[in-house]
């Protein structure tokens, strides 16, 4: 199928006259296209226009063809857009947008569609904390999208409109830091911009395009690697529809949609491509020599999440005085002289003695349920521990636990893919290839009393890990038992012709220790399941559950003299697949540098599923 084509343009301050002439022209010597999609200003700033632009909204001229815009501010915008969000045919949640008149659609506030296959996300009008709705974006516009762009998949094209009442200079901030401006058109400085706000989305988003108005200029940045993606990102400021300088404010692209690309073709670079601009360092490979990074980057570029004082901030000149975390937790750092961060002795000796490596690195901890030190006396050789809720056992446990990511004990060679609370890792003694392990970030016992931020991204993980088997036509069992020294989900994939006896075996087997399985089928409600679960750990018996390949949860409660074996769900498993000499893990060790290699191979089949993108 050939890929779609699509026109973007600048601010049209309702001129739109002027804006369908050109639009029928370019259709002509190099069309079809297939949509328009319009950025800065939409209505106009001048009575002038005023009637003109009320021509087509009246249906006495014609859109040619569909058209979105989101510069949703000007003359006449709040009356119009008003009007269209009380119209019956818009009302709901419509993120492909609000229907003004034939072939015209308003892109309200934020959001995310697909159009003809290529995945298109915006953000709409100027910031406001207020109550407006038309012509701003709120912070709750802003959090919708950081919430859609951790959903699986690359994002074709960005759209912005950042309008600002005290400047019009409204790109995302730094976006000509590490470009060639040289030949950029007047007007065009190494400070452009001055929203912070889309410079963050941006950075975390990682478009394959963004596209912006409102600064008056045509502008087309070279292509930047993004920190963490396989794919480049364009940026292009387009001017103003009409301008007096004749700076283009049409430009047309065809976009193949990620979603059909290969990996080899998404992560192409062309030779012009530049770091970044909106990392506050420099990397120590070239972007221009392109980028090979080493077999274990993607786990060592996801260390920032605990240098940093934000979750998000990467590494820069300001984190200077924090600590690196990979030299506090093991003693070396593979940075060396090039780390951004500080090599200290005296704090890795406090953080091995289970001090808490944020109250280290900052001064405090802001979680909740933490587990570890936080203080700097020792009493009798160890450390005062501040007093507070805990989910995992004392700070010893944590110290010294396999699978505490911030544990000094940390197999780190296992870990396929790191998030904000949970991350997988290839299971040690794999029953059968590709068995993983979906584990919480932090000591823990149990998954099923997450906050419901960590149980979408635990569901992220399980939907990802489904998906990934099921283009290698497996399907999948997870199993847990709770309460555990540290809570972890088992992931083992098995052929889908063995899918339907899942269910005989487990129930088989518990008949035969006297046991009998409660089914649970919550309609694939996981919060359901969650408290169902949850609502059975009276603190006098554990629970061993297990989730089939169609979606159905059996639970089984053991009492505390119950005799019941420690690898139940392998044992099952093992049986069902005619694997009995791998029923004990013990069995299956193999060596560090077989369980590097096996990893890796996972970890690049993975990537395009992998929610921590």
């Amino acid at each position: 199928m050939a890929a779609p084509r699509f026109l973007f343009c600048g601010d049209v301050l309702g001129r739109l006259n002027q804006l369908f002439k050109r639009v029928a022209l370019v259709n002509k010597s190099a069309g079809p296209f297939d949509a328009l999609l319009c950025v800065g200003q939409f209505f106009p700033d001048s009575p002038e226009q005023h009637e003109e632009f009320f021509d087509y909204l009246g249906g006495r001229s014609s859109v040619p063809l569909p058209t979105y815009f989101i510069g949703d501010y000007g003359l006449g915008a709040a009356k119009v857009l008003s009007t269209a969000s009380g119209d019956p045919s818009n009302l709901g949640f419509k993120m492909d947008g609000l229907r003004i008149c034939e072939n015209l659609f308003w892109l309200k506030g934020s959001g995310k569609f697909t159009l003809h296959g290529v995945s298109i996300m915006y953000l709409s009008g100027k910031n406001s904390s207020g109550g407006q709705i038309i012509g701003t974006y709120s912070e709750d516009d802003v959090g919708a999208l950081r919430a859609l762009a951790e959903e699986q998949g690359v994002i074709d094209i960005f759209l912005t409109y950042p309008f600002c009442q005290s400047t019009t200079n409204e790109w995302p901030s730094g976006v000509t830091a590490r470009a060639d401006i040289s030949n950029g058109p007047p007007g065009l400085t190494n400070s452009s911009g001055t929203d912070q706000t889309i410079a963050q989305l941006v950075a975390e988003i990682k478009p394959r395009y963004h596209f912006a108005g409102v600064k008056g200029i045509f502008y087309a940045r070279e292509p930047y690697i993004n920190e963490g993606a396989a794919h480049v990102t364009r940026f292009l400021g387009l001017a103003p529809v009409g301008n007096k300088d004749k700076q283009k404010f049409i430009h047309a692209i065809s976009p193949t949609p990620a979603s059909t690309m290969s990996a080899a073709e998404i992560s192409m670079k062309p030779p012009n491509a530049t770091m970044s601009p909106y990392i506050a360092s420099e990397q120590t490979t070239s972007a221009t020599e392109g980028i090979k990074q080493s077999p274990h980057s993607t786990l060592e570029s996801q260390y920032w999440r605990f240098d940093a004082n934000q979750k998000r901030q990467r590494q820069g000149g300001p984190d200077g005085e924090r600590l690196c975390f990979k030299f506090t937790s093991t003693g070396s750092c593979h940075r060396e002289g090039k780390c951004n961060f500080r090599h200290d002795s005296d704090a890795r000796d406090h953080y091995r003695k289970g001090c808490c490596f944020d109250f280290l690195n900052r001064g405090k901890c802001e979680k909740s349920e933490c587990s570890f030190s936080h203080s700097l006396e020792e009493e009798g050789g160890g450390y005062t521990r501040k007093k507070q809720k805990s989910t995992g056992g004392d700070a010893s446990r944590g110290r010294s636990c396999w699978f505490c990511l911030q544990s000094p004990n940390i197999e780190t060679h296992l870990v396929i893919s790191i998030g904000e609370s949970c991350y997988c890792a290839l299971a040690k003694g794999q029953l059968v290839e590709d068995h993983v392990l979906v584990i919480p970030v932090e000591h823990c016992a149990n998954m099923v009393s997450f906050t419901q931020e960590a149980a979408k991204e635990l569901q992220r993980y399980k939907s990802a890990l489904r998906n990934y088997f099921k283009k290698q036509g497996k399907a999948v069992v997870y199993y847990e038992w709770l309460p555990s020294s540290h809570a972890n989900l088992q992931v083992v994939p098995i052929p889908k012709g063995k899918a339907a006896d899942v269910r005989g075996h487990f129930l088989s087997a518990a008949k035969n220790l006297g046991l009998e399985f409660e089914v649970i089928n919550p309609s694939g409600d996981h919060d359901e399941v969650r408290k169902l679960l949850e609502s059975g750990m009276d603190g006098r018996s554990n629970i061993f559950y297990v989730e089939l390949p169609e979606g159905t949860i059996l639970s089984l409660s053991v009492g505390e003299k119950e005799k019941f074996p420690v690898q139940f769900g392998r044992e099952v498993l093992a049986d069902l697949l005619n694997l009995k000499e791998r029923a004990d893990w013990r069995n299956c060790k193999l060596s560090k540098e077989d369980e590097t290699k096996i990893a890796e191979d996972f970890k690049k089949q993975f990537e395009e599923f992998d929610p921590s993108k």
